[in-house]
């Protein structure tokens, strides 16, 4: 039995609280158990220079870990695993958005831990995609894009072994110990975006990658299912836009 009394293949509790914030254009609490994040996605109408001219737009991503997100006070800078972790983020939803469509405008995603408990770079890209989502559909209402860029869902989740056991969606007290550790990013129609896999004790099998990865798939499906539950109803107009 694991530490918080899950089956191997059982989510935490998660909830997408939308609107968090009044101010972005799109903003969501994700909680998966007790990690917590909060993700904004605020639209600049332009583009990188090395964009401009493309008619082509650009999606990006911010993460950090506030100061009081873990037990022990995390210091506000940008170390290699904050510029790898945002880079993973704006990587996976740029995945699903037709940048032709988006026109030559910046959506920046930041995604910000207020509590820390195994996941978050997984927490930021399914919270993250519902930010964004909201601020797209944003443009298309107030009718300054003449359709949605967003092609699919994205959607992400850890995996591990921690036992010998493959689990689902490990909080800190197994992923501090597991034997391997797996973050896998998907889209709503199944395809792949990245894997990231680790041997962090024994070796592991073929047998148990594939155990792994349909782990996965079955728990990036019902992540899927939540955000298509959560924009099925249009966000409401920004009062002061």
């Amino acid at each position: 039995m694991r530490p918080d009394d899950r089956q191997p293949n059982q989510l935490r509790p998660l909830s997408f609280q939308r609107d968090f914030t009044d101010m972005a254009d799109g903003s969501v609490l994700v909680s998966f158990g007790r990690t917590q994040v909060l993700c904004t996605a605020s639209v600049d109408s332009d583009v990188p220079r090395w964009m401009k001219g493309t008619n082509k737009g650009w999606v990006t991503a911010e993460y950090s870990m506030l100061p009081g997100s873990s037990p022990e006070r995390i210091r506000r800078k940008i170390s290699g695993r904050t510029q790898e972790i945002q880079r993973l983020i704006g990587r996976s939803l740029r995945a699903v958005c037709d940048m032709e469509v988006l026109g030559e405008r910046t959506i920046t995603v930041d995604c910000d831990v207020l509590q820390a408990d195994g996941g978050t770079r997984t927490a930021s890209i399914c919270g993250g995609y519902v930010a964004l989502h909201d601020a797209l559909t944003r443009l298309v209402a107030a009718g300054e894009l003449s359709q949605h860029p967003l092609t699919d869902n994205c959607a992400a989740i850890s995996v591990g072994i921690v036992d010998g056991e493959c689990v689902l969606d490990l909080p800190y007290v197994e992923d501090v110990k597991a034997d391997v550790d797996m973050n896998v990013v998907m889209t709503g129609e199944g395809g792949f975006v990245e894997v990231q896999g680790t041997a962090e004790g024994a070796v592991f099998g073929r047998d148990q990658l594939g155990t792994l990865l349909d782990l996965a798939s079955s728990g990036i499906a019902e992540i899927v299912a939540k955000q298509n539950e959560v924009v099925a109803v249009a966000p409401a107009p920004r009062s002061d836009r």
